[in-house]
């Protein structure tokens, strides 16, 4: 059967009533037949049967009581320890797709599963409502960006809500409060020059904006990546973004004829502690120096001979130093890194020195050479006799002290401009007085909210430039006519803090309060897409570093474990001119996809679901069709979450985990059936090979507890969760009739099996934990069995399990097939070269392996296994 063909087998599976054993069970109030309509929870009456329609049932019955029942857990406790799960929060395009499902979907797995176990949780959602989208979504459709906004996030949060999805939604966050021309920073522009978002060519123009000083923590941010183990595949991203921090900006006046003029200007050194070795400043071509309103425009420009580099009338004094340098404009139109002006220090740099002879300049030779290779510093002033290392530290720090530079950064960070010429953005708080220049808005009058305009199309300049009753406003300093700032922020500020904002999202008098974040902070695990590995998180980085400098937090890091979960990507049929095409349009029936007009091949990809490739899946008709529980156990058991799953392909997922909830089922009712029978449950009637078939269900029960919370709390791999489970589950169908009557081992792995899976599948685990409760004569008494599933504590392992025999026998395989077993001290049982040398020395390996080319052993300490691979 061809790939595509399958999901429609799957479907006709599901829609299958299951076969065996009687078709009514009497408990209690009554007897209802296995095809009649109803569970248990709601006629008292239990059904043997789980069909499509028992399914829709349970999750009809349940939605809303598990809803409800999350809303009831207080999040006030602070004696509990925390849990914070925190995933990305969407942008309100209006519709879910199944990326939100799948990344939602794990959130609220873990914040179920840490829940059970006492936590005190957290895991909030929001709308990253602000932003470039927005606004062009609203002006092709001739509606507000509020109206178009706020609709969106009515019909998604209904979506999220059926999707069961147990967020703390009295925390919910909305980031505003009642072809693009705008600006891109220099990082959302691709290397192609164009706009990473729209794919239109980037214009550049040179205009006076707001910048956020980020380089000034690159050198912190950069160092604290040590202090984030958990940080998988993500750190080198962050530290190839931030680069080296192994120099500085300093700041320079520049003068002209002797006079100094208004322009300054900031240049990068990589030898800080050589400054007083400087012999000019070099300037890009494309400096803004030469362009836009630079009131030194003409002077550079005049200067300029395109491909020299060229010396003009323009000198730099250095604010530290107070030296005095020439600006040269270079022959190179690219720096190193991002930069666009650096200082020139011959005594450091071949190149400099070079360009320094051959252009005349004068400079000072300010590093010597001990005899036992000592670089000190001689001409510094101050900083004469220091070895580099010390005069480079007090030298960044007088720079920062005087407020002149010194912040300690790479040739690849610039500050992050946040300015933008559109309207749906934050407002930029700033006033701007002919008398008292730019003047902060007072904190009293924050926060600064956007003016209602009726008309505008997204060209040009702010539209906020046009609400003359919003912009002229009076000085806060002078209190004289005065006008507002019109650009507004880029949407990624408002995401770079929105964490903190969560643990405090009712305060009103300031944006949250120390000791609530102090509580709450930092994020446990942070969920979302590796595409914002670099620019969202380097921003929300900065603002957490930002934060504790200022003494508003005591965590420097906002995020102690990330978890880049991987697409979900559809099936897309192309014809060789490229164009993609409808599955209407592709016929599937042959050996090879052709169109079904012109019968051509086509070529089949695997990509990001979109719509333009016409390969998305409509979240809400996949969950009318297999339930809700299907697919939440799908998206987790499909792949690992930081792995992209293959909708189509990864099918094998789908009947597995339908055939498990079925096997659940089955379970349950022949537990129930065995119980709710004239016979006792009498654990002293179970033979000696009845006990040992019970206490090996026992220890396979301790077994998976350990693996399953241990996946749960270090390495995130839901599908080994669910694979664990499915393996105790065809463990507890194996076992004979006497033990599911008599044995309390069998009841209680019964139990921990749905307690476990609860998390996972909070619908049908929750009405067959209803189920088990009311069966009579129950055999372990730890269960809260007049609590609810979800209310259920995590599953302990037995404190007997847990004392380790001196001796483990370790299992032995050859090719990957069981030969044996031999006896290994407890103490190197994890040792995988002393397990190797005892096989090999014990009988059984001397009898099998002896002489025998041994190419690979891998140990499995867990499980005690050591499997030899061997030339056959």
């Amino acid at each position: 059967m061809a790939p595509w063909q399958r999901l429609r087998f799957y479907a006709f599976l599901l829609q299958r009533q299951l076969n065996g054993g009687p078709d009514v069970i009497n408990w209690g109030r009554g007897v209802i037949p296995g095809c009649s309509r109803g569970i248990y929870s709601a006629t008292g009456k239990w059904t043997k049967e789980y069909t499509l329609q028992t399914r829709k049932d349970v999750e009809k019955w349940w939605h809303q009581r598990i809803k409800e029942q999350a809303s009831k857990i207080s999040e006030a406790d602070k004696s509990k320890p925390k849990f914070y799960v925190l995933s990305m929060f969407p942008y309100p395009s209006g519709k879910l797709h199944m990326g939100h499902v799948r990344v939602y979907t794990i959130s609220d797995t873990i914040a179920r599963f840490q829940k059970m176990r006492g936590m005190q949780v957290i895991n909030p959602m929001g709308w990253d409502a602000f932003g470039l989208p927005a606004e062009n979504a609203a002006i092709e459709r001739n509606l507000h960006p509020e109206s178009w906004t706020q609709s969106n996030i009515r019909h998604m949060r209904k979506q999220l809500d059926r999707l069961g999805l147990c967020f703390s939604w009295d925390r919910a966050l909305v980031n505003w409060d009642p072809v693009d021309q705008t600006v891109l920073a220099n990082e959302q522009v691709d290397e192609h020059g164009c706009s990473w978002r729209s794919g239109a060519k980037v214009e550049q123009k040179y205009l006076r904006q707001w910048f956020i000083k980020t380089t000034a923590y690159a050198k912190a941010m950069q160092d604290t990546l040590a202090d984030l183990p958990e940080w998988y595949g993500i750190k080198g991203m962050q530290a190839h973004w931030i680069g080296d921090c192994v120099g500085c900006h300093l700041d320079f006046a520049l003068k002209v004829d002797g006079q100094v003029t208004e322009e300054e200007l900031s240049a990068y050194t990589a030898t800080p502690e050589a400054i007083y070795g400087t012999s000019h400043v070099a300037i890009s071509p494309s400096h803004r120096l030469l362009h836009g309103c630079s009131s030194l425009k003409e002077v550079f420009q005049k200067a300029l001979v395109p491909g020299r580099d060229c010396l003009t009338p323009v000198m730099a004094v250095n604010m530290l130093t107070q030296q005095e340098v020439p600006v040269i404009i270079l022959a190179k139109a690219d720096f190193e890194g991002s930069l666009d002006a650096k200082i020139g220090i011959p005594s450091t740099s071949s190149e400099d020195t070079v360009l320094a002879q051959s252009l005349g300049l004068s400079y000072s030779e300010v590093i010597e050479t001990s005899p036992d290779g000592t670089e000190r510093l001689s001409n510094s002033a101050e900083f004469t006799g220091m070895n580099r290392l010390d005069a480079f530290l007090a030298l960044t720090q007088k720079a920062r002290r005087k407020r002149v530079g010194g912040d300690v950064t790479s040739d690849k960070l610039k500050d992050w401009l946040i300015s933008r010429q559109r309207y749906w953005g934050t407002p930029i708080p700033m006033v701007h007085c002919p008398a008292c220049g730019p003047v902060p808005v007072p904190l009293d009058d924050l926060p600064v909210t956007l003016p209602s305009i009726t008309s505008f199309t997204g060209k040009g300049g702010s539209p906020l430039a046009s609400a003359s009753e919003w912009v002229n406003c009076s000085c806060p300093r002078c209190k004289g006519a005065a006008t507002r700032e019109t650009d507004t922020m880029d949407t990624f500020v408002d995401s770079a803090w929105y964490y903190f904002r969560y643990t405090d999202p009712q305060n009103t008098q300031s944006p949250f309060s120390t000791a609530l974040a102090d509580y709450w902070m930092p994020v446990d695990l942070y969920i979302g897409g590796k595409e914002h590995a670099v620019m969202h998180l380097f921003y929300a980085r900065f603002f957490s570093h930002f934060c504790h400098g200022q003494k508003m937090v005591k965590h420097r890091e906002p995020f102690h474990k990330l978890l880049a979960q991987g697409l979900i990507k559809g099936q897309t049929f192309r014809l060789p001119s490229g164009q993609y095409l409808q599955r209407e349009e592709v016929d599937l029936t042959g050996s090879v996809p052709v169109h079904v007009k012109t019968r051509e091949k086509l070529e089949v990809t695997w990509e990001k679901m979109s719509k333009s490739k016409h390969n998305g899946v409509d979240p809400e008709d996949v969950v009318e069709q297999y339930g809700i529980d299907t697919i939440r156990l799908y998206l987790l058991f499909a792949a690992p979450p930081e792995k992209d799953i293959l909708w189509d392909v990864k099918t094998d997922a789908l009947p597995g985990v339908l055939r498990w909830q079925q096997r659940l089922w089955a379970l349950a009712t022949r537990f129930i059936e065995a119980r709710i029978s004239e016979k006792v449950p009498r654990p002293q009637l179970l033979s000696n090979k009845e006990k040992a078939e019970a206490k090996k269900l026992w220890e396979y029960k301790n077994s998976v507890i350990s693996q399953v919370t241990a996946h749960f709390t270090e390495d995130l791999s839901l599908n080994s969760v669910i694979s664990h489970l499915m393996g105790l589950s065809s463990a507890l169908s194996q076992a004979s009739q006497r033990v599911v009557l008599h044995s309390p081992e069998f009841e209680d792995a019964l139990c921990a099996l749905m307690v476990m899976a609860a998390p996972m599948a909070p619908h049908i685990t929750s009405e067959l934990w209803a189920g088990l409760a009311l069966v009579p004569r129950k055999l372990c008494p730890h269960y809260a069995w007049d609590a609810d599933v979800l209310l259920q504590a995590w599953p302990a392992v037995d404190p007997q399990f847990l004392q380790q025999p001196d001796v483990v026998q370790m299992a032995v395989l050859i090719n990957n097939k069981a030969c044996g077993k031999i006896p290994v001290p407890q103490q190197v049982a994890q040792d995988q070269d002393k397990v190797y040398e005892l096989v090999l020395q014990s009988e059984l390996g001397i009898k099998l392996l002896q002489g025998r080319s041994i190419k690979k052993a891998f140990l499995s300490p867990r499980t005690a296994l050591i499997n030899f691979l061997v030339q056959e």
